[in-house]
C-alpha cells in the first residue's frame, strides 16, 4: 500500500462529518427543550455553525428530525418485533406498552414526535405502521386466548395511548420519572377480559391534589386548531 493511500480522511470530509454530528446533538437538545417546532437557526447557533451548513446537511426539518430520533424509533420497532412472539398475548402486550412508555418518559423530544403527526419522517412512518401491526396482532391473540375483552379495537388502544403519552412529560416533571406506570396499569386493566384474573395492585403512590394541579399546569393550555381563530 502506498503512503498516499494510508493518509487519513481529507480534512474537509472530517469537518463535514463533525458538523453533522454537532447539528444532530444540538437538535436533540433543542427539540427536547422547545419541541419539534423550535427555530432551526437556534439549532445552528447551538451547534456553532451557520444556517447554510445546517441546510446543506439537512435540507428539511423532517430530515433533521429523522436523523435525531432514528435510533429511538428503531428500538421501539425492535421491541415490538420481539414481543409479537411472546409466550402469551397479555404478557407481550403489557411488556410492549411498558417499553413504549419508558421511551416516551425518557425523552421529551421523542415523546413529542411519537404522539403527534410529522410529515416526511421516514422512520416515524415506519414505527407508526409497525406499532399498529404489533397491537393488532397482540390484541387478536389476546381475544383468542380470552385475556383481552372482545369489543376493544386497535383504534381504541391507539387513541388511549396517544392521549396518555402526551401527558407523560407533564406527569413525570411534576412527580417522579416512573409515575406513568400507574395510569398505564389502569389502562391495561380496562383492556382485560372480564374472565381474566383480578387486577394487579396499582404501582406507585396515587397523585396528591397538589401534584395533580402541578401536572395540569405543566400540560398548559390547548393550542387552538388551525383555521379557528
Amino acid at each position: 500500500m502506498t503512503v498516499g493511500a494510508e493518509r487519513a480522511t481529507p480534512p474537509r470530509r472530517r469537518d463535514a462529518q463533525r458538523n453533522r454530528e454537532l447539528l444532530v446533538a444540538a437538535a436533540h437538545e433543542v427539540f427536547t427543550e422547545q419541541g419539534l417546532d423550535a427555530p432551526l437557526d437556534v439549532i445552528a447557533r447551538r451547534a456553532g455553525v451557520g444556517n447554510a451548513t445546517l441546510y446543506r446537511h439537512f435540507p428539511t426539518r423532517a430530515a433533521l428530525i429523522d436523523a435525531v430520533f432514528h435510533d429511538q424509533l428503531t428500538d421501539t420497532m425492535a421491541a415490538g418485533e420481539r414481543l409479537r412472539n411472546a409466550p402469551d398475548a397479555w404478557s407481550g402486550l403489557t411488556e410492549y406498552l411498558r417499553a413504549v412508555f419508558g421511551t416516551l418518559a425518557a425523552d421529551r423530544g421523542t415523546n413529542d414526535l411519537m404522539t403527534t403527526h410529522v410529515q416526511g419522517v421516514g422512520a416515524l412512518d415506519a414505527v407508526h405502521a409497525h406499532n399498529r401491526r404489533t397491537l393488532e396482532l397482540l390484541l387478536a391473540r389476546g381475544r383468542d386466548e380470552g385475556t383481552v375483552r372482545p369489543d376493544v379495537t386497535t383504534e381504541d388502544v391507539l387513541f388511549a395511548l396517544a392521549a396518555l403519552g402526551r401527558a407523560v412529560p407533564a406527569l413525570t416533571a411534576a412527580t417522579a420519572p416512573d409515575a406513568w406506570q400507574r395510569p398505564l396499569a389502569l389502562l391495561l386493566d380496562g383492556l382485560r377480559a372480564t374472565t381474566s384474573p383480578e387486577p394487579s395492585p396499582l404501582p406507585g403512590p396515587a397523585l396528591t391534589a397538589t401534584q395533580l394541579g402541578d401536572v395540569l399546569r405543566e400540560l398548559g393550555p390547548h393550542r387552538a386548531p388551525k383555521g379557528r381563530g
